[in-house]
Formats: C-alpha cells, structure tokens, sequence
C-alpha cells in the first residue's frame, strides 16, 4: 500500500478542527474546476471560430496551389502538365490569372485584387453559395460580367442592379509610359457587375472575380496564367494531401512552387496558431492564481498537524515520506477540480456542439456559437493543470517541513 498517498487521502476527506482549512480546500477545488472548464470551453470555441474562417476561406482558397517560382506567369502545357489534368486524386482544377489593377466605377475610383478564372471555375466556383445580392455569373450570353466582395463593392458603389460598368485600368507591358499621352500608356475594360459576395472581411474588401479572357486582354498575354488552383475530393486526409503535393511537385519540378493552404496564407494561419496559444496561456497563468489557495490550506493544514508530523517521526516516518505525504494532499485538491472541471467543460461542449443552445448575437454565418472538442486540447489542459497543482502544492510543503526533522 502506498502510505503517503493513503495518509493524504484521509487528510483530504477529514473534518478539521478549523473549519477555515476545509473552506479554503473547498474554494481551491472548486476554483481548479471553473478555470479547467473555463479552459476547455474557450479552446473548443475558438476551435470552431478556426474552422469557421478555414471553411470560408476554402470557397476561395484551393487546397493546392501551383504558381511559378520565378516570374509572375507561366503556359501551361507539356506533359507533366497533361498528367496534371489525369491525376486521379484531383477532382477540379482552375487556370487563374491575378494582378492588382485601378478600378473607376460611375466616379468612385480604387485598388482591387482582381482575379481571371476560367469557364469550369464559373460553373462549379463555391462562391456561388456566399451571393449577398445578384448570383455568380461570369457571362451574360456572350457578354462578360464580373462579380465583386461586397467590401470593395460598397467602397465603390457597385450594385448589380444599376447599369453603370466598372472600369479596369492597368499598364500595357509592351509600351512606354508616355507623360505626354497617359491614357496611351494604359489598357483597360468595362465590365458590368452581375453580383456580390461575402467570406470575409479582407477578401470582401480587395477581390474582384471576371473571365480569365477578358484578364489577359488587359493584361496583354495571350495564354499564361498565374497558378492553377487544385481541388481534392471532400474528405481528403491531410496524409493524402501531403502525397499529392509531393507527386504534383516532383513531377513540375522545381520551376513551380506547390502550396498547400497554409502556405498560401502562411501569415494568416500562423496568426491563428499564435492567438490560440496565447489563449491558452492567459488562461494557464488565471488558473496559476486561483491554484495559490492550494498554498494557503496546505500551509494552515500542516500547521494543524503539526502533532501528527512528530507522531509520525517517532514511528520512524522520514522528512522524504511527510513531504510526499501533503505534497500528494495538496495536489489530489487540483486533481478534484480538475476532474470536476474536465467533466463539465467537455460536457458542456459536446451538448453546445450537438444542440447549440448558447446563440450568436446579430445577424452571422452561423446561429449558434460554434464548438469543437479536440482531444489534443484535452490532453495539454490535463498536464498544464496537474503540473500547476503539483509544483503549487510543493512550495508550503518544502518551506514548513524540513527534511532532517528540525525547524
């Protein structure tokens, strides 16, 4: 039997004579609990707003995408090409031209991303499905349209219902800039808005989407794209990715770069991993303070005990046992509240995940608050607050009883 453990067992559970001790004991476990719970919930809620944003940003990010790596476009043709096109991992893939141009609609004048697409991107884009007035139409007959964010289209006083055109300007590649004859200098087109979208605050306020022919026009190329956007079937596990990737980059080559998602939006997505640790953190260090109560009953119960610890000396009990004996009293009080506190905070989660009952303020993408429970954070939320406990709980156990008996 291990005696230190079943010593602190018994304290744990005992009546003191100061009521004060078990008060305090009780107000520590019950503090361990809220701030595990706490822990557990906010993680998995940021969780969900994650995979909120990730899921938005899939309407317009591709999972793989190929651009050159030197220059801004390339032809796409040749055989690693054509195998490109065949691989049967792939489900779509879209040749895409992008370029920062001027735009002019009816006197407002600004900056957009404007990205080229080609006809099978018209047909089955996702962002269809995030329309806020108009639908997603790249042409009306023979007549090309374009579509824009609803930040940008708001910035210029687009609508699809009125008939102004928005106009493209952009610098000709094969002429000079001329002081004496600007306009010369620059190519543009006017293209009418068919409708407007929403994913996201920054792409809303910068893209503009329009036919890839009428981007090469006025960007003076004749069959260069910029990259070829890559969609891998639903489900598709990160491992299957990661082969795809390789085999699509090893058959390129190294004039092509092959990104996958988060290296297309490398400081986005490390942004997101930097906010959750530091979630993750400041909760740790609030769980720090509440685990200093733990420091006070198990100074007060030591000091009770005081007769015990010299009974126990006399029965031969080391200064080694009396310390492993309250540092285990002191730790099983933050293993009480953090059982207490996993129990609720995972439950807590999994009904909001399953029903959710707790509703988002205003008009969102989604009607309740998203949650979702990943076993990692589980995992990191049990060491953090046991560690805690225990190292609390070391600190009045190493200050009051010595190790060779004296004071």
């Amino acid at each position: 039997m291990n005696l230190p453990l079943f010593i602190a067992r018994r304290y744990l559970f005992a009546k003191k004579s100061h009521n004060v001790i078990n008060t305090i004991s009780a107000i520590s476990a019950i503090g361990m609990a809220i701030g595990t719970a706490a822990l557990i919930i906010i993680l998995s809620v940021y969780n969900g707003f994650d995979d909120l944003v990730k899921s938005t940003l899939s309407n317009v990010e591709p999972d793989i995408l190929v651009t050159p790596a030197k220059g801004k476009v390339f032809i796409p043709e040749g055989e690693a090409f054509e195998r490109l096109e065949s691989n049967p991992e792939i489900k779509d893939y879209y040749y895409i031209l992008e370029e920062n141009v001027f735009v002019d609609y009816d006197d407002h004048q600004g900056v957009a991303r404007a990205k080229g697409v080609d006809e099978d991107y018209e047909k089955d884009s996702p962002l269809s499905a995030h329309m806020t007035n108009g639908e997603f139409v790249l042409h009306n007959g023979q007549v090309p349209r374009m579509v824009a964010g609803a930040g940008l289209a708001y910035k210029m006083g687009m609508n699809p219902a009125f008939l102004s055109s928005a106009v493209i300007y952009f610098p000709a590649r094969d002429r000079n800039f001329s002081l004496a004859n600007p306009a010369a200098s620059i190519e543009s087109i006017s293209l009418r808005l068919s409708g407007i979208f929403s994913v996201n605050q920054q792409i809303d306020e910068e893209l503009m989407i329009l036919p890839i022919d009428q981007m090469r026009q006025l960007l003076g190329y004749e069959d260069e794209v910029s990259g070829i956007e890559i969609r891998l079937a639903e489900g598709t596990s990160p491992k299957a990715l990661r082969r795809t990737i390789k085999a699509i980059q090893k058959d390129l080559g190294p004039d092509f770069k092959v990104l996958d998602r988060f290296r297309q939006n490398t400081s986005l997505y490390k942004m997101m991993r930097y906010e959750k640790a530091a979630i993750f953190l400041i909760l740790i260090f609030i769980i720090i303070i509440i685990a200093f109560n733990i420091f006070g009953s198990l100074t007060m119960l030591i000091i009770e005990k005081e007769d015990d610890i010299e009974t126990f000396r006399s029965l031969g009990a080391t200064g080694k046992m009396l310390r492993r004996t309250f540092t285990l009293e002191g730790w099983l009080i933050s293993l009480l509240g953090l059982v207490a506190g996993l129990t609720i905070g995972i439950l807590f989660a999994l009904l909001q995940q399953r029903f959710g009952f707790i509703k988002m303020p205003g008009n969102f993408l989604v009607s309740a608050y998203p949650v979702i429970l990943q076993w990692n954070d589980i995992l990191f939320t049990i060491l953090g607050v046991a560690l805690i406990g225990y190292l609390i709980a070391l600190l009045p156990v190493r200050k009051n009883i010595p190790i060779d008996g004296r004071k």
